[in-house]
C-alpha cells in the first residue's frame, strides 16, 4: 500500500441564524497574545490553573476580575478566591467558557479548535433554558444526570491530547483510527444519561477534530478509509445531539456528511444508518420520502450487515411505515426487526448499534401501535418493556412514556393516562432535550378533554408548572 493524502471532506453544513456572531466578536477579556506566548501563561494553561491565568490577566494585560467574572459567568468572589490559589476548575462547560471569553485556543486546553478560531460561521449551540432541579422522589437521577453533565467533559481535553500526541508530522498510523473509534463509542455513553442541548459541543468538537485530521493527514489507503469511517460516525452522533435538541437544519446537515463520508469509506452499514437518520428528520413532513429514505436504508446496509444493523434500520423503516399509519406494513418491517435480531453471529456489534436489543424492539413495537391508535396491543408491551428499562435514562424513558400515555387517552384510561404523563414529566425535568416536553404535548392536549377529573388536573397544573 502507498500513501496516501486524504481529500478533505467538505462541510456544507452552514448557520442560518443571526446568533453566530462568536467568530466576529471581540470579548474584553480577550488575552493580547504576547500574554498568551508567555511562559507562565503557557504553563498555567497547560496545567488548567485558571486562578494564575486570571492573575496574569490582570497583572499583565489590566483586566479586572469583575470583567473576567462577568464574560466568564463566574461569581467575583470566586474569581478572586481561584486567583489566590484556593480551589480548581474542572468541568468542561466552565472551561471551554473560559476558553471562549479569554480567547485561549482549543489546542492550549487539549480542545478541539474553538468555533471562533475558525473562518467559516460556526453552529450556534443550542441554548436550553434552565430548569428548577425537583426532588420529588428522582431527586438521585438528576443529581446523576448534572454529575454526568458536569464532570464528563473534564477529562475530554487530557484525552483527546493524549491520543493526538503521537501524530508528529501528520503521519497516522494504522491502529489510530480504532484508538479514535473507542473514544467514540466511549463518549457516546453520555448520551444514555444527557440530551443533546449538553453533549452537542462535547460531539461537534470532536467530529470537528476529525475532519481537521483528515485534511491534512498522511496515511495509508486502508487507514484513510477507517478514518472516514470514524468520520461519519461521528458526524451521526453530533447530528443526533442537534436533532435531540430541536436544531433539525443541523442535524440533516450532519447526517447528510455523515452518508458522504461513510460512502468514501465504503462503510455500508453507516451510510445505511445515515440514511435511517434522514429518514427520521423526514417522515412527519413528508410521509413518502421518510418512507422511501429508510428503505433505501435498509438495501444500502444489506443482508451482509450484522444482526444488530439490520434490526435498527428495520425498526426505523416500522416507525416510518407507522407514521404514515400503514398497518400491515408495519407489522412487516417489525417482524423483519425480530427475525434479524434473533440471529447469532460471532461478530461483535458495532457501538453504535449495539444498544438494540429485545426490549428496544418491544419498546419500538409499542410505540408503532400506539401511533396506529392500536392501544389495545401498545399497552401490554410498553408497560412489560417500561419496567424493564433505568430511570437513569430519563430522556428516553421519558419518551416512551408518552405513548403509553397517549395509548391509555385513546382506550378512555384517562387517570391511568394522567399517572402516566406524570410520571413522564418528572423524568424529563431538567434533561436538555426538547422532544419529551414536545411529545407529551399533544397527550396534555387531548387530556384537556377531562380536566373535571381530578387527576388529570393535577397533571395539567404540574405541567402548566414546568412550563
Amino acid at each position: 500500500m502507498g500513501t496516501l493524502a486524504i481529500t478533505p471532506v467538505r462541510h456544507n453544513v452552514t448557520s442560518r441564524r443571526s446568533g453566530d456572531l462568536m467568530t466576529s466578536y471581540e470579548p474584553p477579556t480577550a488575552l493580547p497574545r504576547a500574554l498568551l506566548e508567555c511562559e507562565d501563561m503557557k504553563a498555567a494553561i497547560e496545567a488548567h490553573d485558571f486562578g494564575a491565568v486570571f492573575a496574569l490577566a490582570r497583572s499583565e494585560a489590566g483586566i479586572s476580575y469583575s470583567r473576567i467574572a462577568a464574560e466568564c459567568d463566574i461569581k467575583p468572589e470566586r474569581v478572586g478566591t481561584l486567583a489566590r490559589g484556593h480551589g480548581s476548575v474542572t468541568t468542561f462547560e466552565k472551561i471551554t467558557r473560559i476558553a471562549d471569553a479569554l480567547r485561549i485556543p482549543g489546542r492550549m486546553l487539549g480542545l478541539a479548535p474553538r468555533e471562533w478560531e475558525t473562518t467559516t460561521p460556526a453552529r450556534r449551540v443550542f441554548p436550553v433554558p434552565a430548569q428548577a432541579a425537583g426532588t420529588d422522589g428522582h431527586g438521585d437521577n438528576m443529581q446523576r444526570r448534572e454529575f454526568f453533565k458536569t464532570t464528563a467533559g473534564a477529562g475530554l481535553a487530557v484525552g483527546l491530547s493524549n491520543l493526538t500526541r503521537p501524530l508528529v508530522g501528520r503521519r497516522v498510523g494504522g491502529d489510530f483510527p480504532q484508538r479514535l473509534r473507542e473514544r467514540t463509542a466511549r463518549l457516546r455513553r453520555l448520551d444514555d444519561v444527557l440530551g443533546g442541548g449538553d453533549t452537542y459541543r462535547v460531539y461537534l468538537g470532536e467530529y470537528q477534530f476529525t475532519k481537521a485530521l483528515i485534511r491534512g493527514a498522511t496515511c495509508t489507503e486502508e487507514t484513510g478509509r477507517a478514518l472516514l469511517s470514524v468520520l461519519a460516525e461521528q458526524a451521526q452522533q453530533a447530528g443526533w445531539a442537534a436533532f435531540d435538541g430541536g436544531m433539525h437544519d443541523d442535524a440533516n446537515g450532519l447526517y447528510e456528511e455523515s452518508h458522504k463520508a461513510a460512502v468514501d469509506a465504503g462503510d455500508a452499514a453507516l451510510a445505511g444508518n445515515a440514511l435511517a437518520f434522514l429518514a427520521y428528520q423526514k417522515i412527519n413532513g413528508d410521509h413518502q420520502a421518510g418512507i422511501q429514505t429508510a428503505t433505501q436504508a435498509c438495501q444500502t446496509a444489506g443482508p451482509d450487515a450484522s444482526p444488530g444493523v439490520r434490526a435498527l434500520l428495520h425498526e426505523r423503516l416500522a416507525w416510518a411505515y407507522a407514521v404514515a399509519g400503514l398497518d400491515s406494513e408495519t407489522a412487516r418491517a417489525l417482524d423483519a426487526a425480530g427475525t434479524a435480531l434473533a440471529e447469532t453471529s460471532d461478530e461483535p456489534e458495532p457501538d453504535w448499534a449495539a444498544w438494540v436489543d429485545e426490549n428496544e424492539l418491544r419498546i419500538m413495537t409499542g410505540r408503532c401501535w400506539a401511533e396506529l391508535r392500536r392501544p389495545l396491543r401498545a399497552i401490554p408491551v410498553l408497560e412489560t418493556a417500561l419496567t424493564e428499562y433505568d430511570d437513569a435514562h430519563a430522556r428516553d424513558k421519558s419518551l416512551y412514556l408518552s405513548w403509553l400515555a397517549e395509548s391509555y387517552v385513546t382506550a378512555g384510561e384517562v387517570e391511568q393516562a394522567a399517572a402516566v404523563t406524570g410520571r413522564a414529566l418528572d423524568l424529563c425535568a431538567g434533561v436538555a432535550s426538547v422532544r419529551p416536553r414536545k411529545r407529551l404535548a399533544p397527550v396534555l392536549e387531548r387530556l384537556g378533554e377531562y380536566r373535571s377529573v381530578r387527576a388529570v388536573a393535577d397533571v395539567l397544573e404540574k405541567a402548566g408548572a414546568g412550563a
